[in-house]
């Protein structure tokens, strides 16, 4: 149950005290999985923190940008929006009639991605039951990328040491941006490989798991990753949905697509079906097609993991999967952030210059779930009453080193118009309905199944607890913990006298 993040009772009254008054001392103060998903605005906040809130750097360590954790920061991520930030893709950039809209990750405050929201996620459940002690317990962070820099984040925030585990070949960005916020070199652990080798992670995290102050906190496998996203992530699509321009009768939501990742964002999914009644589309690497054809290899679209089914992966509920080839999101990187190709997309696609303006919000893994509601769209045929939902979990300042490489490895250091033009035919307008298939029963049980290679036989879940997701109640009853959980966290923030 602890290492799967489903207790609601207090574990250990020790740990627990010790932090409360850790945090006490600290001044810190936890947000509700409630409140992230639908935050205060200014004007409801206590004076004082709202002054504090104004005036402080969002990426800052101070504990006060907890409350910052959500979808609802403006442009500058210093002020508060009533509709979280979005970009709407229009025909004129994707070639298909249905709007695609983008919920914008890298607004998201100390790592400019929303992985942060999921670290929370996982952290503070433990917190507020007493498995976690700040300052005894090392919190450790398998990732490979974002989610690492976001437990890095939160855990200093709450004055504990946190460990980034990630492969040795992603971005120099990611490394650069964990090099200024550790204290122990140490604490950053380079595994052999690169997106693919999620394997290589775990093996890591059971070596240092045989220390009982080591904490993992394994996104793939930790149920507050799930549910931080259904609720948050789905309520803020909700809001976006809601107030696009031009609804009326005829719009509809058709569908939210998510590159699997460690299957926490795709949760949001669920939320959007049950609300509107929307396909799920799970999205991986070409090169290393585990859902869609039990394949694999190695990629570059970082940020979304593969050769293995997450646990928290609802696949039951999953309604379609789809593959994006890097090769496609590697050049579209090019054209969407060098002037060339803006020039071309607005000279001769006629894409809105404000678009292009905001389009470095969207990097490596955006590129592709842009795609993929491209693919889902012509699959469908879906037309301009339309709508497709997707994330860009973060932004194109994470990859100037791997853009630097694909332009000296495949351009020659040069990108012109002609080039930009060529990559666009062939990316976005020729991105066809290949690779992608609508899930049958047998198909959802087909890649069901795959999961028990890694949890039961690596990883030790019992046949059990792995079979008992198939059942969607498993799903449903898993909602129940976020009240249990927000309870927990109003009477820790009660204990350290420090409630908001």
């Amino acid at each position: 149950m602890s290492r799967l993040g489903l207790e609601t009772n207090i574990v250990d009254s020790k740990t627990y005290d010790a932090s409360v008054d850790m945090l006490r001392e600290a001044k810190v103060v936890l947000p509700t999985f409630e409140e992230l998903a639908a935050p205060p605005l200014p004007a409801d906040l206590d004076g004082g923190l709202q002054a504090r809130l104004k005036s402080l750097d969002p990426d800052a360590p101070d504990a006060a940008n907890l409350l910052r954790v959500d979808w609802f920061n403006g442009p500058g991520r210093t002020d508060r929006v009533q509709i979280p930030e979005h970009l709407v893709i229009p025909e004129s950039l994707s070639g298909v009639p249905a709007r695609i809209v983008v919920l914008l990750g890298d607004r998201f405050p100390l790592i400019r991605a929303h992985k942060v929201l999921a670290a929370y996620g996982c952290l503070a459940p433990r917190l507020v039951t007493g498995q976690f002690d700040p300052k005894r317990d090392r919190a450790i962070w398998p990732s490979t990328g974002n989610y690492c820099r976001g437990g890095v984040a939160i855990s200093r925030l709450l004055g504990c040491r946190g460990t980034a585990i990630l492969p040795e070949g992603m971005s120099a960005e990611r490394f650069e941006w964990l090099e200024h916020w550790v204290e122990d070199p140490g604490d950053i652990i380079r595994t052999p490989g690169s997106e693919s080798n999620v394997k290589e992670i775990y093996d890591k995290c059971a070596e240092l798991e045989r220390d009982p102050e080591n904490v993992i906190f394994n996104q793939f496998c930790e149920f507050g990753n799930h549910l931080a996203h259904f609720l948050c992530t789905g309520r803020a699509a909700e809001t976006v949905f809601d107030n696009l321009p031009g609804l009326n009768e005829r719009t509809q939501l058709r569908a939210f697509v998510s590159a699997t990742g460690s299957a926490g964002t795709i949760a949001a999914g669920d939320y959007l079906k049950e609300a509107y009644g929307s396909l799920t589309v799970a999205v991986e690497a070409l090169e290393c097609p585990t859902l869609l054809y039990n394949g694999y290899g190695a990629h570059n679209i970082q940020g979304i993991g593969d050769k293995h089914v997450p646990f928290i992966h609802n696949v039951m509920g999953t309604d379609v999967v789809t593959a994006i080839s890097d090769h496609d999101t590697d050049d579209l990187d090019l054209v969407l952030q060098s002037e060339s190709g803006r020039e071309f997309l607005r000279d001769r696609r006629g894409v809105p210059a404000e678009l292009l303006e905001k389009i470095d919000a969207i990097g490596f893994s955006g590129i592709c779930n842009v795609l993929a509601a491209i693919k889902t769209a012509r699959y469908f045929n879906y037309g301009s009453d339309d709508v497709i939902m997707t994330v860009a979990t973060d932004g194109a300042a994470l990859y100037p080193s791997e853009r630097a490489r694909t332009l000296s490895e495949k351009y020659g250091d040069r990108f012109d118009q002609v080039n930009a033009a060529e990559v666009y035919g062939r990316a976005m307008l020729g991105q066809s309905a290949d690779h992608l298939m609508e899930l049958t029963h047998r198909e959802r049980e087909r890649i069901f199944n795959l999961g028990y290679f890694t949890w039961v036989e690596q990883q030790g879940v019992s046949i059990e607890e792995f079979d008992a997701r198939r059942d969607p109640g498993f799903w449903y009853g898993l909602r129940d913990l976020i009240p249990a959980w927000d309870e927990r966290i109003l009477e820790f923030n009660a204990a350290t006298g420090l409630s908001a």
